[in-house]
């Protein structure tokens, strides 16, 4: 049998909580599930799902979002009303 050894990492509370419950609906623990994450990992030579950036977090939107609370907050954002849009 192989050697096994200790990982340890940080992960939010709330967020280890959820994924225990997720685990053990699915009637594995933490560990078989990492485990399950590592094998796939070393055998396809990548992360076994798509990893992308929610453009919404972006830098360049935050600072977007700033400036509309900004502007919101000094009176100077102007709202215009329009027409509801109906689809049938």
């Amino acid at each position: 049998m192989a050697q096994t050894v200790n990982v340890n990492f940080r992960m939010d509370a709330e967020l280890k909580k959820s994924m225990e419950q997720v685990c053990a609906d699915m009637g594995l623990s933490m560990t078989t599930a990492f485990t399950i994450f590592a094998k796939k990992v070393s055998r396809e030579k990548r992360i076994p799902f798509e990893v992308s950036a929610d453009p919404f977090y972006s830098e360049s939107n935050i600072r977007h979002l700033e400036n509309i609370i900004r502007d919101v907050n000094e009176g100077k954002a102007h709202f215009a009303e329009h027409d509801i849009i109906e689809v049938d």
